[in-house]
């Protein structure tokens, strides 16, 4: 696995990326397992792992002046993980259009099971905030086109 500018692990597969991250303590709620909320920080750190691998990174992209707001998202919870926990979070990136882009998650333990699956949309805008196409060289690169 290669360690990646987030420290954490990232690997390719069919999902896109593979990131293997360690539940630190305190990401956990009173009762020692993951607070649910953290589960979409484990997302962005996978999100920013595959843009990073197959475009550029998320500080090059705003610098160049896109943004990428969530304009949706989802969570299913099906087994909780805990402190010292290792983790691989899959993500996998497709295109519901040129205007949209669907981020798809799943987190495992390194044995397989499936603790979370979720996904975010999102779109691109400029400095100014006002939505525009998502950039032709990363469509066509992933989209095949």
């Amino acid at each position: 696995m290669k360690k990646s500018d987030s420290g954490s692990t990232a690997d390719t597969s069919p999902w896109g990326s593979v990131t293997r991250l360690r539940v630190r303590y305190g990401e956990t709620d009173a009762m020692g397992w993951v607070y649910y909320a953290n589960y979409y920080l484990y997302f962005e750190v996978a999100r920013a792992d595959l843009i990073r691998k197959v475009w550029k990174s998320y500080r090059q992209m705003e610098d160049e002046g896109f943004k990428m707001p969530v304009t949706e998202s989802a969570c299913k919870y099906i087994k909780g993980a805990r402190y010292d926990d290792e983790i691989d979070v899959y993500c996998r990136l497709s295109f519901p259009s040129p205007l949209r882009m669907r981020f798809d998650y799943e987190i495992q333990t390194p044995d397989k099971t499936t603790l979370v699956i979720g996904h975010t949309q999102h779109c691109f805008v400029d400095d100014l905030g006002r939505p525009i196409r998502i950039p032709e060289d990363l469509y066509s690169t992933l989209s095949g086109s």
